[in-house]
């Protein structure tokens, strides 16, 4: 069995992969951008200066490599995100707009 290495990644049993740099960032989050922006790279990097190419890249390599894995992630996520939002307050704004028929 082949073993690939993806430079900049650190991927632990059970945890999500991430940038070795900046451990706070996950290679999802890259991926979002990719996949709701279409931005490419370059666009990346330009879009979040803290990453450097050698990052972006990587993490995309490692996406098309574990395509579902990721996908799966995300979708999680949105799906929490989701079911958080359902259960929060809304607003004492929001509700004023809304019941003056501006929402």
């Amino acid at each position: 069995m082949l073993t690939v290495s993806y430079p900049h990644i650190e991927k632990k049993e059970g945890e999500a992969a991430r940038l070795q740099r900046l451990p706070r960032i996950r290679v999802a989050q890259i991926v979002m951008d990719y996949l709701t922006y279409g931005w490419s790279v370059e666009e990346i990097c330009r879009q979040h200066p803290y990453l450097n190419p050698a990052e972006a890249h990587a993490a995309m390599a490692y996406y098309f490599d574990h395509q579902e894995e990721i996908d799966r992630a995300i979708a999680q996520e949105w799906q929490q995100v989701q079911a958080d939002r359902a259960q929060a307050p809304q607003s004492p704004f929001y509700t004023r707009m809304k019941a003056k028929g501006v929402l």
